[in-house]
């Protein structure tokens, strides 16, 4: 009997979850897929010996992708890349091989030059895929960065990659069912600016800010941002101060997941709903399925960015 119960249970999870991670296409809508929820560094980081990446080593299946998200309009067949992160390969190869399958990849939208959300274009050069003209969009300071530092200038020199232009507020339409315009965003601009990106269909919108330094520091509401938009993928690097011992964390200043729940809390149910965190450090309790962290967000109505939820829009 005990047995019996716990298949049931089991079962109604499994749909819980599947709910939530799959996508209807019966329509052809376009959708989002999450091929990435870490922090540049990934999960595990390297060099890292800390219980927090042991628990991997013990059992590899926690792993997690650099922070991305894929695009897919299944009438037309096109697919983006949202971010080229240091784990390009397997997120390229998972998002060329979704139904219907296509040829060649319909463009990458870059957010800024830090590592985890650049350094994968190398694999598009010409000792790995020898692309040809991927377009990729990016704002005039990391434009500027690509054709000056190799090897990206190579990219460009031999025709890899074609470089497209990218301007704060301003719509660019990929075809007739999808734009996307880029927000610029303040963060440490070593060299580029940083910029997020809301995504827009004729019927949602989902709001993608990896990195940002605080909410506060931004000329935006973010709660109005919220209210907009359908879906907001939104910054989770740290849950909290001091997470990272013996080390100043304003030197890498982001909104801390308990003050994003503090500063989103006076928005109404449905509306923190929306909300799925994501670009966790391999030191967030957030990548540990469960914990009293996860606990926390999920019952204050917030979501967990999993790879490969799909997002209907």
């Amino acid at each position: 009997m005990k047995y019996y119960f716990f298949v049931l249970f089991t079962l109604f999870f499994s749909c819980q979850i599947q709910e939530e991670s799959t996508t209807n296409l019966s329509n052809n809508q376009p959708y989002i897929t999450v091929l990435g929820v870490a922090q540049d560094a990934g999960y595990p980081q390297v060099g890292c010996e800390k219980a927090c990446c042991q628990r991997v080593a013990e059992n590899p299946t926690l792993k997690k992708r650099v922070v991305a998200l894929g695009l897919i309009d299944p009438m037309t067949g096109e697919r983006w890349l949202f971010e080229a992160t240091p784990d390009f390969r397997e997120q390229y190869n998972d998002l060329m091989a979704i139904e219907p399958k296509a040829d060649t990849l319909s463009g990458i939208f870059l957010t800024h030059a830090h590592i985890g959300h650049y350094t994968g274009l190398m694999q598009l050069g010409r000792e790995v895929m020898g692309a040809n003209n991927v377009p990729v969009f990016a704002m005039r300071k990391m434009r500027r960065f690509l054709y000056s530092n190799g090897p990206w200038r190579q990219l460009t020199a031999l025709n890899n990659i074609k470089i497209k232009k990218l301007t704060a507020d301003s719509t660019i339409v990929l075809n007739e069912n999808i734009s996307v315009k880029p927000l610029l965003v303040p963060h440490r601009d070593e060299f580029s600016e940083t910029v997020g990106f809301i995504i827009q269909t004729k019927q949602k919108s989902v709001l993608f800010i990896p990195d940002i330094d605080k909410w506060s520091k931004w000329n935006r509401d973010i709660l109005a941002l919220i209210r907009e938009v359908d879906y907001a993928f939104l910054d989770a690097t740290f849950y909290k101060n001091g997470e990272i011992k013996g080390r100043d964390m304003s030197e890498i200043p982001h909104p801390f997941v308990e003050e994003s729940m503090s500063l989103f809390g006076e928005m109404n149910k449905s509306e923190r709903s929306k909300v799925y965190f994501i670009h966790f450090n391999h030191t967030n309790p957030l990548l540990i399925h469960n914990s009293d962290a996860w606990k926390n967000v999920t019952s204050n109505g917030f979501k967990i960015a999993q790879e490969g939820q799909e997002i209907p829009l």
